[in-house]
């Protein structure tokens, strides 16, 4: 029994040592905490930068900087610990809505980091002082080169690859991002540099080749798919046949890289994973203004989001 129990002291003894040490030889090597979150939690690098893009707005444009968030996925290796991948990272520009950065952007970021994409959100309100939806510039396509600033931005950093770079934007940003799918778009804003793949959210598909709209064309397309998902309540729209009616009347060819996914029973703003609300804005019910309902829904939420990251990972 002695024998035993001395055997199990020691036993003890060295495992104690192993622990407070840190330093389990058959499990991590380097520090538990951080280990744990990469290998567990998918904890991504994290770091704010700033991009140089210009204000339209302004005559003649003048430079501005966008900041934004990147996050870089990492891996975990059980003779380096967390370590950041090599080069050839696809990456996702996010684009924010009327309302600013809010919830969404994070909750695709988490989805598309765990699926090993880097994200990078830009706050393209910050740049320009806007602090309502009064203070927004009078239109979306303003904050095209704020998109394809962050597009460069990411084609020029190490771990990612330039040909592997996709967009998303909710609203006001879904807008932004259907207009960077056109080729003109491209050819003024970017010198040829083109997103590889583009998600609109509920981006207010009335306003596109609208008669009554000066500059609403949308043609020309560069090829890259593009999916919009939106609600059949959505109070920009009146619902989702104004998405479905942009489509048809499309070119063929522009036509076949174009999926609609249409919620039921779905406001805008459904993957805002936050309380309820309305908002009052002159662009929604088809142009004519008014209340609209920001209603979430989580069962959609979590289902628009796993579309995204299997859309991502299909194109990019």
């Amino acid at each position: 029994m002695k024998l035993i129990h001395i055997l199990l002291l020691m036993f003890y003894m060295a495992f104690s040592s192993s622990v407070n040490a840190g330093n389990y030889s058959f499990h991590y090597y380097g520090n538990w905490g951080e280990n744990k979150d990469c290998q567990y939690n998918f904890r991504p690098v994290i770091s704010f930068v700033e991009v140089d893009s210009i204000d339209l707005e302004q005559q003649p444009p003048v430079p501005i900087g966008v900041k934004g968030k990147l996050k870089i996925p990492v891996r975990f290796s059980w003779d380096e610990g967390c370590i950041l991948p090599g080069k050839n990272l696809p990456a996702v520009v996010i684009l924010h809505g009327s309302a600013g950065v809010d919830s969404r952007g994070d909750f695709y970021a988490r989805a598309l980091n765990r699926a090993g994409i880097a994200t990078l959100e830009i706050d393209m309100w910050e740049a320009r002082n806007v602090k309502s939806l009064a203070d927004r510039p009078s239109i979306p396509t303003i904050n095209l080169p704020d998109a394809f600033a962050a597009l460069k931005f990411l084609s020029e950093n190490e771990h990612i690859d330039p040909d592997r770079i996709g967009v998303m934007g909710f609203s006001w940003g879904g807008v932004v991002t259907m207009a960077s799918a056109m080729q003109r778009s491209v050819d003024y804003f970017s010198n040829g540099i083109q997103f590889a793949a583009h998600i609109a959210h509920y981006p207010e598909c009335y306003a596109y080749n609208n008669p009554r709209i000066p500059g609403s064309t949308f043609s020309d397309l560069t090829g890259a798919p593009i999916l919009i998902q939106i609600g059949d309540k959505d109070d920009y729209d009146e619902g989702a046949d104004a998405c479905i009616d942009m489509k048809n009347n499309l070119s063929s060819q522009d036509k076949k890289n174009i999926r609609i996914i249409k919620y039921k029973n779905t406001f805008h703003g459904w993957d805002r994973l936050e309380v309820p609300t309305t908002a009052i804005d002159p662009f929604s019910h088809l142009g004519a203004g008014g209340e609209v309902r920001i209603v979430p829904d989580v069962k959609k939420a979590y289902k628009s989001r796993k579309r995204v990251v299997w859309f991502f990972k299909r194109h990019l």
